[in-house]
């Protein structure tokens, strides 16, 4: 079988730079594609955190000039030289310190507001990846694409280009990691593209409702699309509550849209070789887990009761976590024998909720207002259930790093929450985790007290927890299914199934 030449071009990646899971996703899977057989190389901003840790590792490869509407930019592409040498991927970045010398990625640290050039600074960012691609002689089978930050490479390999270009024979995969985030900007900023205005005419590949949007082109332009689990593949297409205005776009595709489940590196997240635990532990002795959670009591200051489950939570804290379900219900549950820690930044309304109520609740609840990722790895050790309400989850890492912890995960069925946690059957003994189906606080609450009753049954909770601890959601599998996909377009004639604009 030939060898697939793959760029993998994402705004961030482990250990480079991060904001959420799609860093942790493009730090693994081209990685394990590699060890896979695969030629991968992967192309991201040099961020300013990357230059500090990273400079000295640095090679400088090439120079390049990119207009971005009336201005022209220089840029220069760089190199990471240590992975080369372990027969890794290949990390490249790209330098523009006007664009990406800054203490964020996408925003001010500070303030949490978006930066106003954003739009320049992707626009910029994906006519340098699509120049560095064609002009450095890369063959490429494969380009793939996460994110809007990476969207717009797909129209400018599909329009820009001559078809005498390589990369016009190239297959364009964009995978959507949350369909919430578009890049929705000002129809002034079109201009800047320096594409043909019909593109942003009404029904255009651009166009959204008056805005320019570069999650739009990208379904349109590029020729399969997946998304992160199979139920929210199809959910995305089955309404506007998780279509988000894109539902009729990505229906009107569905036949170039699969879900692929994402991962998890078990050489970081399993309790028989976590660093960042005191005490390690597996399915044959549990004394591990126990030694961790009285270690997060201690941490917390809460009182110690055995007898008493201790749910952990670690979350973005915005609507789609399902915490207006858990303010609802917050109350109610601290009536119960139980504590909760909670650890977790975002919006100011859910972080002053969750300050007030744990100056009401000292020797109940505690809430981190942080990052903070060695005490992730501690409430996921020593919790006994992890709280993932969601209003939607595109993939969701937290419920299979709690898996493989003995931590049963709670969860609202639906996205990659639905694919890989199955409701526990006390009768029939089967199921890895408790699950509800309506977004309900009612709902939540009432499957909340079926865990305390269940932790009150020992044998089964055990039983529970090491079903979950036996499931294996590994990058491996995940990588050999994109692989399959890459196989499959490369082996269609033609220059692809992008969707065509006349």
């Amino acid at each position: 079988m030939d060898r697939l030449s793959i760029a993998f071009i994402t705004p961030e990646a482990v250990p480079f730079a991060k904001t959420g899971g799609l860093a942790d996703i493009s730090g693994v899977l081209p990685s394990i594609l590699s060890k896979l057989g695969q030629d991968v190389r992967v192309l991201l901003p040099l961020y300013r955190q990357i230059r500090e840790q990273f400079g000295q590792e640095l090679e400088r490869q090439a120079e390049f000039t990119v207009k971005v509407g009336d201005k022209s930019f220089r840029g220069d592409l760089l190199f990471l030289q240590q992975r080369k040498k372990n027969k890794d991927a290949e990390f490249y970045f790209i330098e523009q310190d006007e664009f990406f010398d800054r203490d964020g990625l996408y925003g001010e640290p500070s303030t949490g507001l978006d930066f106003p050039d954003n739009a320049e600074r992707f626009i910029f960012f994906c006519r340098a990846a699509v120049q560095c691609l064609e002009k450095n002689g890369w063959k490429t089978d494969i380009i793939h694409l996460n994110d809007w930050q990476t969207a717009l490479v797909a129209p400018f390999v599909r329009v820009d280009l001559s078809d005498n270009s390589p990369l016009r024979k190239s297959k364009v995969v964009f995978t959507i990691h949350n369909l919430a985030y578009q890049g929705q900007f000002d129809a002034k900023e079109y201009d800047k593209l320096g594409l043909p205005e019909s593109y942003f005419a009404a029904t255009g590949p651009f166009e959204f409702w008056g805005k320019v949007n570069f999650m739009k082109a990208a379904l349109h332009f590029s020729d399969h699309i997946t998304t992160v689990s199979p139920t929210y593949a199809r959910e995305i297409i089955s309404s506007s509550e998780y279509g988000m205005g894109l539902e009729g776009v990505l229906a009107a595709r569905a036949n170039c849209l699969s879900g692929i489940l994402n991962g998890v590196d078990y050489k970081i997240w399993s309790p028989k070789v976590d660093k960042l635990i005191p005490f390690r532990y597996f399915p044959a002795n549990l004394s591990g887990k126990k030694k961790n959670k009285l270690e997060l009591v201690r941490k917390a200051g809460f009182p110690i009761r055995v007898d008493s489950p201790l749910f952990g939570m670690i979350s973005r804290l915005d609507n789609q976590k399902g915490l207006d379900l858990i303010m609802e219900i917050f109350d109610r549950m601290m009536s119960l024998d139980i504590q909760f820690i909670l650890l977790g930044t975002g919006d100011a309304k859910y972080m002053q909720f969750f300050r007030q109520k744990q100056q009401e609740y000292p020797d109940k609840f505690k809430a981190y207002l942080e990052f903070d990722n060695q005490m992730a790895h501690l409430i996921e050790a020593g919790a006994d259930i992890f709280l993932m309400p969601s209003r939607y989850e595109p993939s969701g890492l937290n419920q299979m790093y709690s898996l493989k912890y003995g931590t049963v995960p709670l969860v609202r069925k639906t996205g990659g929450l639905a694919d890989s946690v199955e409701d526990f059957d006390p009768d029939k003994k089967t199921g890895t985790g408790l699950v509800f189906e309506k977004y309900d606080a009612d709902l939540l609450l009432a499957t909340v007290m079926r865990g305390v009753g269940l932790y009150s049954r020992k044998k089964l909770w055990y039983k529970l927890m090491k079903a979950g601890m036996s499931q294996d959601f590994s990058w491996e599998k995940a990588a050999t299914r994109y692989q399959a996909l890459y196989r499959q377009l490369v082996d269609e004639n033609g220059f692809g199934n992008a969707g065509k604009f006349v």
